[in-house]
C-alpha cells in the first residue's frame, strides 16, 4: 500500500477532478495501488482517509445512488465549498499577501495556487511576482477514460499517442499518467501538462493487468521523474557535504577535494524539482556541469533577479 500522504494527496485530487459522485470501489480502482484489495481493509482505510479530510475542512460530499449502484454510497467534493472565495481585500493588502506567499514558497505549485487565488498576477512592486494558473482541461477526460477502460489517444510534444490508461496519480505537484503504449508495447508514463492540449477517449476498451503497482513508475526521487536520466555535477561545501551525503547516498560522489568540497552526481531529470534542491544549498553549491545543465540554472537565476 502507497504512502498515507500521497494516498490521502490523490484522493483529493480525484475527488475534485471527479464529475460524477464515486463509490469505494471505484475510488480504489482509479488510485491503483493506494487501497487494500480487501473491502473490510480497503474501506476501513478510505475512512480514516476520509475523516482526516474532514477534520482539515475539506466538504466530502455523499449521496446515495441508484440505477445498478442502487443503495451504494457516492462520494464527491463540492468545489464552491472547497474553493477559496472572494475575500473583498484592498489592492495594497491583496499586494501583501501575494508578496508573503512568494517569498515563502517561490516557484512551488501549491505558492502559484495560493498567488492565483489571491488575485493572479500583473503585480508591480520591487521583485515581480508571476503566479502560473495550473490549467489542465483534459484531466476530467482522462479520469473518466481510466474509470471506464477505455483507450485514448493524445498528442504529446508533437506526435501522438496510443495509451490503455492504468493510473493517473499526483505527485510533487504534476499530475501524471500511467498506462501501456500500444504504438510501443511498453508501459509509459507521461507528465498531463506536457500533453498537446487534446484527448480522444476511443471505444476500444481494456483491462489492467492485476499485478500493475503505479509506483513501480513513479520514481519517489522528484528530481529523478520525467522522460530519460539526466544527471548534473555540482560542487558542494564542505559544512554541507554530510547532509548531501545522507540525501543522495555515497554512490552519488564522483570526486573528493583537498578542501573537504565534494562533487555529486544529481539527478535533474525533473528541472524544476533539481533547481529547488538545489537552491536550499544557496551559496554552498555550484553547477559545474554539464555545461547545458549549467547554463539554464544560470538562466533561470538570472531570471529570477
Amino acid at each position: 500500500m502507497s504512502d498515507p500522504l500521497e494516498r490521502v494527496t490523490n484522493l483529493l485530487a480525484l475527488l475534485l477532478e471527479t464529475r460524477v459522485p464515486l463509490t469505494i470501489t471505484q475510488i480504489s480502482d482509479r488510485l491503483a495501488g493506494h487501497y487494500p484489495a480487501k473491502d473490510a481493509a480497503r474501506r476501513q482505510t478510505f475512512e480514516r482517509d476520509k475523516s482526516l479530510l474532514r477534520s482539515e475542512g475539506v466538504p466530502i460530499e455523499q449521496t446515495v445512488l441508484g440505477g445498478d449502484q442502487a443503495g451504494q454510497t457516492g462520494y464527491w467534493i463540492d468545489r464552491d465549498r472547497y474553493e477559496l472565495g472572494e475575500l473583498g481585500l484592498e489592492d495594497d493588502e491583496r499586494a501583501a499577501l501575494q508578496l508573503a506567499v512568494a517569498t515563502v514558497q517561490l516557484g512551488t505549485e501549491w505558492g502559484a495556487q495560493a498567488l492565483w487565488k489571491l488575485g493572479g498576477s500583473g503585480l508591480s512592486t520591487r521583485r515581480e511576482l508571476e503566479a502560473s494558473l495550473p490549467s489542465l482541461p483534459v484531466l476530467p477526460e482522462l479520469a473518466a477514460a481510466l474509470g471506464e477502460r477505455r483507450v485514448v489517444r493524445f498528442g504529446y510534444r508533437g506526435s501522438d499517442r496510443t495509451l490503455e490508461p492504468y493510473s493517473l496519480l499526483a505527485r510533487h505537484g504534476w499530475w501524471y499518467l500511467i498506462g501501456l503504449d500500444r504504438d510501443r508495447d511498453e508501459l509509459r508514463t507521461y507528465r498531463v501538462d506536457r500533453m498537446d492540449g487534446w484527448v480522444e477517449t476511443t471505444d476500444d476498451t481494456f483491462e489492467r493487468p492485476s499485478d500493475f503497482d503505479p509506483r513501480e513508475f513513479l520514481p519517489a526521487d522528484a528530481k529523478r521523474q520525467g522522460e530519460g536520466e539526466e544527471y548534473a555535477l555540482v560542487r558542494v561545501a564542505a559544512e554541507r557535504c554530510a547532509h548531501v551525503e545522507s540525501d543522495l547516498g555515497a554512490a552519488a560522489i564522483v570526486e573528493r577535494d583537498p578542501d573537504g568540497s565534494t562533487v555529486f552526481r544529481v539527478p535533474c531529470t525533473n528541472p524544476l524539482s533539481f533547481r529547488h534542491w538545489l537552491i536550499e544549498l544557496l551559496e554552498h553549491a555550484e553547477v559545474i556541469g554539464p555545461e547545458p545543465v549549467r547554463l539554464d540554472f544560470v538562466r533561470w537565476l538570472e531570471a529570477l533577479v
